[in-house]
């Protein structure tokens, strides 16, 4: 029955209730990133790689640090703290590792910090009182999603490139009018399950 709960978390986060196609949350980077697949691949893994580890470390910090001394009406600050200081470390990795991808990603990298998917995630694990493993699931679930979402506008954007769009249209307005269309089909996906 575990699994089923954890499985049921991971699908309703990356599709029925999908951060960008159906709560409308994290569209500054969304629309940044998705012009080209290569950037949309690469903060899909940064991405998700910082939702799942804020999502286990807020959970330990929560659970084991503010429950016991009842401050957890500082959860936003210090989740903020942790996304902060993993994104940090994220970001080092990164320029030593893949210097083009950094160089590429350039500003959204470190507005992962600041996005309101990455602190929503931990906020609804405290608030629904989720275990480890769900917080996990959640996160990761959440992570996919938002990866979704990104390799389906970019792929979506590198073919409008190419395509006779009429002017007034190009660029930023379709793809607004794209993204409205997506969602509209993710929409179809709601009521199946509920978080």
């Amino acid at each position: 029955m575990e699994f089923g709960k954890l499985f049921e978390l991971l699908i309703a986060a990356s599709l029925i209730n999908n951060f960008v196609f159906t709560r409308f949350l994290g569209l500054c980077i969304f629309f940044g990133v998705s012009k080209k697949m290569e950037t949309a691949v690469g903060m899909s893994i940064t991405f998700t790689s910082v939702m799942v580890v804020s999502a286990a470390l807020s959970w330990v910090v929560f659970t084991q640090v503010m429950v016991p001394l009842d401050i957890t009406f500082l959860k936003i600050i210090i989740f903020i703290g942790i996304v902060a200081a993993f994104v940090q470390s994220a970001d080092t990795i990164m320029k030593k590792v893949s210097p083009t991808l950094y160089y590429k990603l350039g500003v959204y990298l470190a507005l992962i910090t600041t996005n309101c998917i990455i602190l929503a995630v931990p906020l609804i694990n405290a608030g629904e009182g989720y275990n480890f493993l769900e917080s996990i699931s959640f996160g990761l679930g959440s992570g996919l999603g938002f990866a979704l979402a990104l390799v389906i506008m970019a792929s979506i954007r590198e073919k409008l490139e190419l395509a006779d769009v009429p002017v007034p249209f190009r660029g930023l307005p379709i793809a607004f009018i794209t993204a409205g269309l997506i969602s509209l089909a993710f929409t179809g996906f709601s009521g199946l399950i509920r978080l």
